[in-house]
């Protein structure tokens, strides 16, 4: 009995096995057909595998003539029959890896990917799933494109109106000087100095912004109580705040531990307090406070200037920008607050601004020191 099932068992596996290498042999020469060819024989070698493993069984098992004929006439209808099932079953398979196709092309084109409203497979249904996230990803890719070259743009208009200001009065000051039509030379000195510094702090913040945006600054931070910051800060702009007529405030700042670059966050502080300071009305005031909340410090610095229109909040930390004309500071090119996120960020913060009665208020996010 065991020999009959062995030799069974024998018998199958051979015309299986030979079914399946002569459908791989075919698949190797339609490897670069359609899917319809692939699922054709993929469904051909099941159904020859089956009918090959059962003729060779019922030629073994000796049977006569009219029976050995009754068992191919029943494998060969249902050799059909599955055949005929698993193409029209697979046409869906092919609708559908063309549904995908044609939606793929479309992101090609137009950048755009809607994937088909149903795949037929599991397979096709996570593919679309991937390439609607990849199409979300590049979409948003684009747009922060779009929006960096259009910050490019305005930064090159104003830095070159910027630089055209003051080059203009040195040229006009140093031709006056050469032609012997100034009374009080030094007066014309000083006045080309101060422009000579304009220009050195334009150049300078450029030259910070470069290294920022090339992921190449360097801090050596040391731990710091965020108190010795704000107070270096509030020093550093307190000739600008009283040439304003601007108080400053800085009662609501807690001694509290930070472990950051004390030169680069001193400059984040002194960025956003001129920037606070110029936009201020005279007799005005502008606010400093730090403290520790959900295991971060906040520093925040709050002036009067009024305002930022909603629009204009998303884009107040962008290079270049500079607001309204009626916010547009004397000097600058629009590049203080971009280098405040930098730096901040470089520390592992985050800085935002919102509006308060008045005014607006400037957050810089630390982690804090335990």
């Amino acid at each position: 009995m065991w020999r009959d099932t062995v030799l069974i068992v024998l018998y199958a596996t051979v015309g299986a096995v030979a079914a399946g290498l002569l459908g791989t042999a075919v698949l190797r020469l339609l490897r670069n057909r359609s899917l319809t060819a692939s699922l054709a024989v993929v469904a051909g070698v099941a159904v020859v595998a089956m009918l090959a493993g059962t003729m060779l069984v019922a030629w073994a098992m000796l049977l006569s003539d009219h029976d050995l004929r009754v068992v191919a006439m029943v494998c060969s209808i249902a050799a059909v029959v599955s055949l005929a099932v698993a193409l029209v079953l697979g046409r869906s398979v092919v609708r559908g890896s063309r549904a995908l196709a044609r939606a793929t092309r479309t992101l090609g084109e137009e950048g755009v990917f809607t994937p088909p409203a149903a795949a037929p497979t599991a397979e096709l249904a996570e593919l679309g799933r991937e390439l609607a996230e990849t199409s979300a990803k590049l979409a948003a890719s684009r747009a922060r494109e779009r929006a960096l070259e259009e910050s490019r743009r305005e930064l090159v208009a104003w830095i070159s109106h910027d630089l055209r200001t003051p080059l203009a009065g040195l040229q006009a000051m140093t031709e006056a000087l050469e032609d012997g039509m100034v009374a009080e030379p030094h007066v014309y000195h000083a006045r080309m100095r101060a422009e000579v510094g304009r220009l050195s702090e334009m150049v300078g913040d450029l030259f910070e912004l470069s290294r920022i945006q090339a992921g190449v600054l360097t801090l050596s931070t040391t731990r710091m109580s965020v108190y010795d910051l704000v107070d270096d800060a509030l020093a550093g702009v307190d000739a600008l705040a009283k040439e304003h007529g601007v108080r400053l405030v800085g009662d609501g700042v807690e001694p509290v531990p930070v472990e950051v670059d004390g030169r680069e966050m001193t400059r984040v502080l002194t960025n956003l307090l001129v920037n606070a300071v110029r936009r201020t009305p005279a007799d005005g005031t502008v606010a400093v406070s730090a403290r520790r909340e959900a295991g971060d410090v906040v520093l925040a610095v709050t002036d009067a200037c009024g305002g930022i229109a909603p629009e204009d909040l998303p884009r107040v930390f962008d290079t270049g920008w500079r607001g309204t004309d009626a916010r547009t500071p004397p000097a600058g090119a629009g590049l203080g607050l971009a280098i405040v996120r930098g730096i901040v960020e470089a520390h592992r913060g985050h800085a935002a601004v919102h509006n308060v009665p008045g005014g607006c208020r400037f957050e810089v996010r630390l982690p804090a020191t335990a």
